[in-house]
C-alpha cells in the first residue's frame, strides 16, 4: 500500500496558523471590550456617588453654593467622560465583530480544506483498493494460466 500525501497540505497548514492567529486577535479584542466596559461600570459607580453627594449637599442644614456648583460641574464632567467611554465601547464592539468575521471566514476556509483532504484520502483508498484488486486478478490469472 502506498503512502497518502495530500498535495495541498502546505495550504491547510497555513490556514490553520491563520485561524489560530485570528482566534488570538479575537480574544484580544474581546478582552479590550471587557476592559472598556469595566471602565464604564466604574464611571457609573462614580456617577452614582456624585448623585448621592448631591443629595447630601442639598439636605444639609447650611447650604454651600460653592459645594453644590462643584458637585454639579463634577457630574457634567463625568457625564462627558461617560459619553466618550460609550464611544470607545462602540468602537471596541465593532472591532470585536470585525475580528469575529475574519475568524469565522478563516475557520470556513480551513474546514473546506479539511473536507478536500478527506475526499482526497477517500479517493486514495479507492485507488489503492482498485490497484490491489488488479494485482490479485493478475496473480490469479497467472496462477490459473500456468495450470
Amino acid at each position: 500500500m502506498g503512502r497518502f500525501r495530500y498535495r495541498m497540505q502546505n495550504i491547510l497548514n497555513i490556514k490553520e496558523k491563520l485561524e489560530v492567529q485570528a482566534k488570538n486577535e479575537f480574544a484580544a479584542a474581546s478582552m479590550e471590550l471587557a476592559q472598556e466596559q469595566e471602565v464604564l461600570a466604574q464611571m457609573l459607580a462614580h456617577n452614582k456617588e456624585l448623585e448621592e453627594e448631591s443629595r447630601r449637599l442639598r439636605l444639609k442644614e447650611s447650604l454651600s453654593i460653592k459645594d453644590i456648583e462643584d458637585n454639579t460641574l463634577s457630574k457634567e464632567i463625568q457625564k462627558d467622560k461617560m459619553k466618550q467611554q460609550a464611544l470607545r465601547i462602540h468602537a471596541a464592539e465593532r472591532k470585536v465583530e470585525q475580528k469575529k468575521k475574519v475568524m469565522v471566514d478563516l475557520m470556513k476556509e480551513r474546514k473546506t480544506h479539511e473536507i478536500l483532504k478527506e475526499r482526497a484520502f477517500e479517493q486514495f483508498l479507492l485507488d489503492e483498493k482498485a490497484e490491489e484488486s488488479k494485482q490479485i486478478d493478475q496473480l490469479t490469472s497467472y496462477t490459473y494460466g500456468r495450470d
